[in-house]
């Protein structure tokens, strides 16, 4: 078993040095990460610049490549040039944050993942659930373990799961769920100052509002205290809109 382990908290993050002591029980772990922090950078692609790659050897315990671009980057090229053994899964994470509902669209951890899944192979992006307890070693033995069980249950050439593990301050995580994902958008605003050359800057803020009781996906869940696994794919084509609008009355182009 080859594993490529990215994320896009960068590669001296404790989140991936976690998720690397872990993933060398199941096989020999490639790492390629961003040299910086890339968050919520999410399926962006580096393609007006040369990407700058440094070979290090990260908290005196494995040797990776550090990409001076985004997440994707990071798997395209260790998949197309840096590595040439052959990928057979690949892993995001552990993220310094969760996952769910509408922010799966704006993460960086769960983009590099589903660049691996888009090359066609198995894939796993796996978040922890920010809070008083930041215990990345712990998140890392449960994500092992389904991992582990993933292969065992056949995690198919390019399928895409997203893992999200729950802030362990309110106690262990009662099970594994596995839940579509939550479409329940962010509260946002922004917050005004003043920076140093005088001018507004804006900061963005935003949280998730109420969630349903009755609601099981990914947000509800994982606030619930479970382990939360959601399958993904790429089609964003809404197939239920299809026959409808193309029944509208459309011009001729001319």
């Amino acid at each position: 078993m080859h594993i490529l382990l990215t994320n896009d908290d960068g590669i001296t993050a404790p989140g991936l040095a976690a998720m690397y002591r872990e993933l060398v029980n199941l096989g020999r772990v490639s790492v390629v990460a961003p040299d910086s922090v890339q968050s919520a950078s999410a399926h962006a692609i580096t393609i007006n610049a040369p990407l700058g790659v440094q070979k290090l050897h990260v908290h005196n315990e494995f040797n990776g490549y550090a990409v001076a671009g985004r997440p994707v980057d990071c798997v395209k090229l260790a998949l197309k040039t840096l590595i040439a053994e052959p990928v057979d899964l690949v892993v995001s994470g552990i993220n310094d944050g969760a996952n769910v509902g509408i922010n799966v669209l704006y993460s960086g951890t769960v983009a590099a993942a589903a660049e691996g899944a888009l090359m066609g192979i198995p894939s796993v992006a796996v978040s922890l659930e920010r809070g008083e307890e930041l215990d990345f070693a712990r998140a890392a033995r449960v994500a092992a373990r389904l991992i582990q069980s993933m292969i065992a249950e056949g995690i198919a050439p390019g399928m895409l799961l997203n893992m999200n593990i729950p802030n362990f301050s309110r106690g262990a995580p009662h099970g594994v769920r596995v839940v579509p994902q939550s479409i329940q958008t962010m509260d946002d605003s922004y917050a005004a100052h003043e920076g140093p050359d005088g001018a507004t800057q804006y900061w963005l803020q935003g949280a998730f509002g109420p969630v349903s009781p009755d609601e099981e996906t990914d947000l509800s869940d994982l606030l619930n205290q479970y382990v939360t696994i959601t399958p993904l794919q790429f089609d964003l084509t809404a197939r239920d809109l299809l026959i409808k609008v193309r029944d509208w009355s459309w011009p001729a182009p001319e």
